[in-house]
């Protein structure tokens, strides 16, 4: 589990992120590379890192269902991810 304050801290760039997107996008289609340097750095998207959405942890994160592996595991045995079964050869 990761620390609140680096959860807060994600949060915090993914907000700024959709703040700036349109004006980003606007200043790059008109080649206005001053203004957008005067831009939040946290505005950039680079600067967003995969982190699973209930615990935070940074590794093992699975893109199509936004956690990481270790919590993927725990809800599919539960049952809590539907159309998931665990496979049995």
């Amino acid at each position: 589990m990761a620390k609140e304050s680096v959860k807060a801290r994600q949060r915090k760039r993914e907000k700024l992120v959709a703040k700036y997107a349109t004006k980003r996008v606007a200043l790059k289609e008109a080649g206005d590379y001053e203004s957008l340097d005067k831009l939040p750095k946290n505005a950039s998207p680079v600067r967003l890192k995969n982190r699973c959405m209930l615990t935070g942890r940074p590794k093992g994160y699975m893109r199509k269902f936004g956690i990481n592996r270790v919590t993927f595991r725990e809800m599919a045995l539960d049952g809590k991810i539907p159309g998931l079964t665990k496979a049995s050869w």
